[in-house]
Formats: C-alpha cells, structure tokens, sequence
C-alpha cells in the first residue's frame, strides 16, 4: 500500500478577499474528511524566504503531496522546487478552461536540467485554485488522485524508491535538503488532528522561478541579468541565487530565455506566469504574444528598455542592447527589423486555428 497518509497543502493567497478565503477554508474542511488525508495550511509559498517554517516542514514531510495555491501549476511546482521541496509533476485534471491543452512537445536533441540533476520519484500534484469555485470539484480530483496512487501500487508500478521510503521512511526527500530541525517534526506539529496550520507572515516578493524541465543552462539570463539576481551552483547549473536583488515588476529575463524557462508567478501575462501553452508544434516568440507592451516590437528590444527602466530607477546608467546581449539575441534582434513582425505574428495566430 501507498504511504498511509497524502499531504494536501492549502497556501493561502495574498488576497483578503472574503471568497477566496471561504474557497480556502471550504477545500480544507472537506479535504479533511477523507481517509488518510491530512490537511496542512501556509502562507502564500512564492512569499516565503527557503528558511521559512512552511518550508522547513514541507521539506519533512515523506510521499506525495497536493498544493494548492493562487498561482499558475507550472510554476507552484518550480517555486517548490526552488526551495528544496522536488519531486515528479503529478498529473493533474481539474485545471482551468483556458488551461486545457497539454503543453507542446520539447525537442529531444536539447538537454534539460531535470535530465542533468533528477529530482525525487514522489509526485506533488498542484492544483489552481482558479480552475473551479466549487470546493466539491477539488473533492473530487483529491478522490481521483488517491485511487491513482493506490491503482499504481496495486499494478505493481510503484518504484522501488518509492517502495523503500514508505517501508522505511526518511525526510530527505530532496538531493541536498538540509536537515529538518526537530522543532518542524510533522508528529509535533499535527499531533492527533488532520489538520495543522502554520502561521507565517511574509512581504510580498517579486522574483523569478527557473522552470528545469525546459532550461537548457545556456546562462543566457545570467549574461543579461545586471542586478546579480543569477548565480551558479558548485555543479556550475543556473540558480536564482539573490531573489530579492530583482527589480519589482520586471520580467526582462523571461523575454531573453531561449526555451520560456523563467516564470514570474505574479505577472500578469499568462505566458510570463507560468501558463501551460501549446503552440502545436509551431515555434512562436511567447514573449512579443503575451507580453510585449507595443506592438511591433521585438522580444529583444522590450527586455532591454525594461532593463534599463530598472537601471535608472536604481540609480544606474541605462546600457540598452549593449551589454549582456548574446549573438543569438543579437542576431534575433536584427532579424526582426528586417520584416513586418506584426503581420508575421497574424500570420502565426491564424495558422493556429484559436
């Protein structure tokens, strides 16, 4: 059998908007009610420094987790796994509407992150609170994931990780957690009930999340990056390495990222937000179709001007496209000016059927 207990996480939104809060505690309630299911509340998780309560006890907890948030799937499962709490992502079917098409396919020749640096055999199922209103619906995907899961062991398709930590559990869920204090012991902090709450009160935060199913470590948001945000690890892998250093409200990198791998949960562009986007084989620049501000202009050119924006607001001289611009943005660039980008992004739309 699977782990006897599966771990919902409610992450309250940052919102004091009275539905969204009765969503909350109604989800909570009736998820408590089922068998072997417990029910734990945080702070908003995107708020939340690495060092947090919430983070310490969700890097202690064994098996599979469900997290909802007020926040795009895509990126609550990199926001997690930025701060140590990694796993597979778990099929999920309750989405939004405009959320129902699988994202397209990568291509194989290029070499992931996730392929470099796997993460742990554990699923964690995230789930948008926006795709229903009804916490019944959510019920219902909460069912339907624990009949998964026990379907799975039944079939004999558990893994034998999978196998070994549920016969003898351990916390370190994640290659290189750091060890889980005792202060954040899950006994401690759910004693008899199945349902425990932890109470955090973060500011708010603006930073990117680094998508490693699609990142290819080509360092070209480092290069571009001029307020230290990037970094490396000691197996020379991109990270987000001083989060808070990121100018509020800019997501420049994002346009300059080959493969759409850096998520700004807060921004207000779907695509820059984390939205699943299938583009049915056809490469599209995602950044002029959701998020360039005029029309006309190319990616490169908007990621620069935002960039020097945030320069001088801090103080600093505006550099525009002369520094931090590789060839290949430098040729993308030059290319753009060379035709009508406006009548080629039509043409693309219209090929899409939308």
């Amino acid at each position: 059998m699977p782990n006897s207990e599966l771990t919902v996480v409610i992450s309250q939104g940052q919102s004091r908007s009275p539905d969204k809060r009765d969503l909350e505690q109604a989800i909570a309630d009736a998820a408590a009610q089922l068998n072997s299911v417990r029910v734990l509340k945080v702070p908003h998780l995107y708020d939340l420094p690495k060092d947090s309560e919430t983070y310490k006890t969700l890097r202690s907890l064994d098996g599979d987790l469900i997290v909802l948030s007020w926040l795009f799937d895509r990126a609550t499962h990199w926001t997690l796994d930025r701060q140590g709490v990694g796993g597979q992502v778990g099929e999920v079917l309750l989405k939004q509407e405009h959320d129902d098409e699988k994202e397209a396919a990568e291509p194989e020749e290029l070499e992931r992150v996730t392929n470099i640096q796997p993460r742990s055999n554990r699923r964690i199922y995230c789930i948008d609170f926006r795709a229903s209103q009804n916490a019944s619906d959510f019920v219902e995907e909460f069912k339907r994931i624990i009949a998964e899961r026990q379907s799975d062991w039944l079939s004999g398709e558990a893994t034998r990780e999978q196998m070994a930590r549920f016969a003898q559990p351990t916390n370190n869920t994640y290659v290189g957690a750091p060890p889980v204090p005792a202060e954040s012991s899950v006994s401690v902090l759910f004693g008899t009930n199945s349902v425990a709450t932890i109470d955090e009160h973060p500011g708010r935060r603006w930073y990117p999340v680094i998508d490693f199913s699609r990142c290819t470590n080509c360092m070209e948001c480092i290069d571009f990056c001029l307020f230290g945000v990037y970094g490396v690890d000691t197996v020379e892998t991109i990270v987000v390495e001083q989060p808070d250093n990121c100018r509020k409200g800019c997501p420049a990198c994002s346009r300059v990222c080959p493969q759409n791998a850096i998520i700004f949960p807060q921004h207000k562009t779907p695509a820059i937000a984390g939205a699943p986007v299938d583009t049915g084989g056809m490469k599209i620049d995602l950044s002029k179709l959701f998020g360039a501000p005029d029309e006309g202009e190319d990616a490169v050119a908007v990621a620069a001007r935002e960039r020097d924006e945030q320069l001088i607001l801090a103080g600093r001289h505006a550099v525009g496209l002369s520094e931090g611009i590789s060839d290949r943005l430098a040729k993308q660039s030059d290319a753009s000016k060379k035709h009508d980008e406006l009548d080629d992004l039509i043409d693309q739309l219209d090929s899409l059927n939308l």
